[in-house]
């Protein structure tokens, strides 16, 4: 049986950042940091590889980046793209902030970008 890991290509759509962040992520947190990027379950020729069940940790791990939260840190690209598409539908900037962060509570098992994406679909 094939067990299938994603590397950080995946991590970095999963978080709707670019593949250079998720390189830049590891080497500014290393093992040895007080913040450290979750460790690969696999290595394959010097390629990281995870399973896809720890998205979630990996998010986890993302949004306790010193400087994130209260405003903090630049918004990633799927947040800008569901901020000015709730902008666009005369949504205020808190109103979309706070639908998704109503239905991060009432759908933990998605990630911050598949709410977005989930969220725009239905507007349309």
């Amino acid at each position: 049986m094939t067990v299938k890991y994603i590397g950080a290509v995946g991590i970095a759509d999963a978080l709707g950042v670019s593949r250079h962040a998720v390189h830049k992520w590891r080497s500014r947190y290393p093992a040895n940091s007080s913040h450290p990027f979750p460790h690969p379950d696999v290595e394959i020729d010097g390629n990281p590889g995870w399973r896809p069940t720890r998205i979630d940790e990996v998010t986890r791990w993302r949004d306790g980046l010193p400087g994130r939260g209260a405003g903090g840190g630049r918004p990633t690209a799927a947040r800008q793209e569901f901020l000015a598409d709730a902008l666009a539908r005369g949504f205020t900037r808190d109103e979309a902030l706070r639908a998704i962060a109503s239905f991060a509570e009432e759908f933990p098992e998605m990630t911050e970008p598949e709410l977005y994406a989930w969220l725009m679909e239905k507007w349309s």
